[in-house]
């Protein structure tokens, strides 16, 4: 049976992602080309696509985790009848090759212990070639390879490896794995040991550079360096998630590729890492936004691959069963190639923000803006597929129009604080007239509350941005009657969902999904600014209760099952948790300084 999501830690280097499972197995490993797949099982879970165990062979009485303080080092203990051993997994940060690195050690007593290695390529549609090399094995498959360096000695069984071993207090037994394209000679591995001990350095010193002194600062340090394992070093990008096809709904088919780079995160992510200090890091997924959106205004993407990869295409891997029976399971996502007019307002705004945060001008950096302007000021107006990809008709999409306005006021703030030029007066009227229309068609006023999109009685979470970026203050009695009515209709014992699906749902899929934890922690801003701290915090720490044990989060919560459903972990999530930590810690923070008018 697949162990929950939750049950799951990440280790990572800074390129890549490995899932590593409380029952010691690593199920999910994701390779550098993300064109690839996993060098491990396609989905968590299912051993026949291959995995990586190392646990106690017998008489398990109690497992405890944790990472080594704030790294991402992970250490598991197993208690046994015969004694306590801890497994120790890592990924040192690197500039080519990958590592995987797992430290056996003995904590008391004398444990049996075994070991069990299935190795396969192209999300588990490749067995590998398998040759021995001393003691080390090598795979080839396509293109790729594997070099696994293990310390006790493994046999062949029914296309795996497998070892039976016994750990002693005071041993240390490493075992590495390393992938290398397979056209080149295998690499040396890294020295495990010394390894481990410039991985847990190296942790911490990125961590102690995090200048954040408000509440809840170990949550907030915990999510920083969640943020950080998932940039791509390379080049600054920020994957939203290091998997793909994790369920929205268990069993169900809102199974997506979140190992990609989405706009709609920008401001969110700019303004988490300025906030905590991390300077370097803002500037490089600035720099990154930049490089990735470079071109026609009318051919921005809604999000990209981490080096700024355009051409995503979405496949399904009828091969798989799923995670849990979820299916297709697919890889690629073909909302690369909607229109969601929301992505020009947060880049604007994402600009915007760094100005005001410190970082110094991009020298392109305006005539890139005033070329998203240019496309904006003709396309705005038109219907599109909004923030939540739907994959029905294009609507006018109430969250889409304000996205629209925050671009144009950025634009205007631009020019009249930033000393940039520009069209001012035009700016301005098109700011006026989306804000007239937003206001006239976007709010019903039998149903007391903005809704969806233009004409419809639908609420939509997203609707809790207005007053986050400044369209209408928390105030404003629209504001509190549309905050109110998501707060009465879409949340669920205190965790908000998107949308009700129903007869009226224009996602063009089946009803079922879980709570979207982004915008749970939207109505806790809101409900900060709106006064109410006692709920605002109420929610909070309700979103705090359900991190796993090591403090990850995924994109969102099935009430019912109490369970952590969609791609894990996730960057929104943990953004959220670190910006709404910030609202509620003093005044000032991302929803005031966002959203100031």
């Amino acid at each position: 049976m697949a162990l929950r999501i939750e049950d799951y830690a990440l280790v990572g280097d800074l390129h890549t992602g490995a899932l590593v499972g409380r029952n010691g197995s690593i199920d999910w490993l994701c390779l550098p080309r993300f064109d690839s797949g996993a060098c491990f099982a396609a989905l968590l879970g299912n051993e026949d696509n291959g995995c990586w165990i190392i646990a106690p062979a017998g008489g398990l009485k109690r497992v405890t985790r944790r990472y080594r303080g704030p790294t991402l080092v992970l250490e598991t203990e197993f208690e046994t009848e015969d004694g306590v051993v801890r497994v120790i997994d890592f990924m040192p940060p690197r500039e080519e090759r990958p590592d995987l690195v797992r430290v056996v050690e003995g904590v008391r007593g004398r444990v049996p212990m075994r070991m069990r290695i299935a190795l396969r390529f192209d999300y588990g549609s490749i067995v590998p070639w398998v040759r021995r090399a001393g003691r080390a094995l090598l795979a080839v498959g396509g293109p790729d390879a594997v070099r696994f360096d293990p310390r006790v000695e493994v046999e062949a069984e029914a296309f795996t490896h497998v070892a039976e071993f016994a750990v002693a207090e005071g041993d240390r037994l490493p075992f590495v794995l390393t992938w290398y394209p397979s056209h080149l000679e295998p690499p040396e591995p890294v020295d495990p040991l010394p390894a481990l001990d410039d991985t847990e350095s190296w942790w911490r010193e990125w961590a102690d550079g995090c200048t954040y002194s408000g509440g809840w600062r170990d949550h907030v340090r915990r999510s920083l360096i969640t943020l950080k394992a998932l940039t791509y070093r390379p080049t600054g990008g920020i994957v939203a998630s290091v998997t793909s096809s994790l369920p929205e709904q268990l069993g169900g088919v809102r199974n997506w590729d979140y190992r990609y780079c989405w706009l709609r995160d920008a401001t969110f992510t700019l303004w988490a890492l300025l906030l905590a200090g991390y300077l370097d890091e803002a500037r490089a997924w600035r720099d990154w936004l930049l490089r990735a959106i470079a071109g026609a205004g009318r051919d921005m993407r809604i999000l990209y691959g981490p080096a700024g990869e355009r051409r995503l295409p979405e496949l399904e891997l009828p091969w798989l069963s799923g995670y849990e029976g979820s299916r297709p399971v697919r890889i690629g996502n073909a909302a690369a190639g909607q229109s969601q007019h929301d992505v020009y307002g947060e880049i604007m705004d994402a600009m915007h923000q760094a100005r005001e945060g410190g970082l110094e001008p991009d020298a392109t950096a305006w005539a890139m803006q005033r070329e998203l302007m240019e496309y904006l000021e003709g396309s705005w107006c038109e219907p599109d597929e909004g923030i939540w990809e739907v994959r029905g008709p294009r609507r006018h999409f109430t969250h889409s129009k304000v996205m629209a306005w925050v671009a144009a006021d950025r634009a205007v703030k631009a020019v009249e604080r930033g000393g940039l030029e520009g069209p001012l007066d035009r700016w301005k009227r098109l700011r006026a007239d989306i804000h007239r229309q937003v206001c006239r068609e976007g709010y019903d006023p039998d149903r007391g509350a903005f809704t969806q999109y233009y004409g419809s009685k639908s609420l939509d979470a997203s609707l809790l941005m207005m007053p986050l970026v400044g369209f209408l203050p928390a105030t404003d009695p629209r504001v509190r009657s549309t905050v109110e009515a998501i707060d009465r209709e879409l949340c669920v014992e205190g965790f908000v969902h998107r949308y009700l699906s129903g007869s009226e749902c224009v996602d063009g899929l089946p009803e079922g999904e879980g709570a979207f934890l982004a915008c749970t922690f939207w109505l806790a801003d809101n409900l900060a600014l709106m006064g109410r701290r006692r709920e605002a915090l109420e929610h909070f720490e309700r979103l705090l209760d359900i991190r796993n044990d090591v403090g990850l989060l995924s994109e969102e919560y099935d009430v019912r099952e109490r369970r952590l459903v969609g791609n894990y972990p996730q960057a929104f999530s943990h953004v959220s948790l670190i910006n709404t930590a910030r609202n509620l810690s003093r005044a000032g923070g991302p929803a005031e300084r966002r959203g100031g008018l």
